[in-house]
């Protein structure tokens, strides 16, 4: 692509993946505030004596510059906001899924300022000690699929259009939404009222509504995915089997 350079000076980011490329330089996948997912190409950003490879990791916020002529830019600057969120074991998984999950759901150059938020707070939830890492996945999940255009409808009876009912019994059609079951309440995607209407309120308070949130918002996960697998999914699986907690 010809013409002039487009330069972007200071642009809040969080670094999502990076890729070898070349000897010493990377290839970066960030989230901005303004911009949405970018690919940038980092020269040098390997060799030893760079300032770099301490300033680019996950989890923290940065301010980056770049100037770009096509898809991928140049990385001109980078400098942190705050250390990065010390994550470890099952907390640390939880993150990189949540990473994952961004680079395969959100198109490049789309800008979704308030996911970004939504990703600076599961952020610092994770990193939280006192916080629940499996509701701060499910809330942020619930904000993901909601600000890509394929949010839930946890208010209503698909069929009735009658707001849901605390103790009634749901099952919920991903091409539909909720309709209320009479009689014998079994299958994959039967919910109660109450889980559906803690999961639209955000508060998943208890194991029984935190467990439903998970099933419902994983299988609508998978159908944005497509059938593709996510690589943190077969890690945290492979945890399990191991017998450490996976949220």
């Amino acid at each position: 692509m010809s013409g002039a350079a487009r330069r972007v000076q200071l642009e809040p980011a969080f670094l999502l993946h990076h890729y070898p490329w070349r000897d010493s330089s990377r290839i970066l996948e960030l989230f901005t505030r303004a911009r949405g997912r970018v690919s940038l190409f980092a020269r040098a950003a390997r060799r030893g004596g760079s300032s770099l490879p301490a300033v680019l990791q996950p989890f923290g916020e940065l301010l980056v510059s770049w100037t770009a002529r096509g898809e991928a830019g140049q990385l001109t600057g980078a400098e942190r906001v705050q250390s990065p969120a010390f994550l470890t074991g099952e907390r640390l998984m939880s993150g990189f899924y949540v990473n994952e999950l961004l680079i395969r759901l959100l198109p490049r150059h789309d800008p979704h300022p308030a996911l970004y938020d939504a990703y600076a707070l599961v952020v610092g939830r994770l990193h939280d000690a006192l916080a629940e890492p499996a509701r701060a996945l499910r809330i942020f999940e619930k904000q993901l699929l909601e600000e890509l255009g394929w949010g839930l409808d946890l208010a209503h009876d698909a069929a009735s259009g009658a707001p849901l009912e605390a103790r009634r019994a749901y099952c919920y059609r991903l091409d539909g939404g909720a309709e209320a079951i009479d009689g014998v309440a079994e299958g994959p995607l039967v919910f109660s009222g109450a889980s559906l209407l803690s999961l639209a309120r955000e508060e998943l308070a208890d194991v029984q509504s935190l467990a439903d949130a998970r099933r419902l918002l994983r299988a609508a996960l998978d159908q944005c995915l497509e059938g593709r697998p996510l690589r943190t999914r077969a890690v945290m699986l492979a945890m399990r089997a191991r017998g450490a907690p996976v949220p």
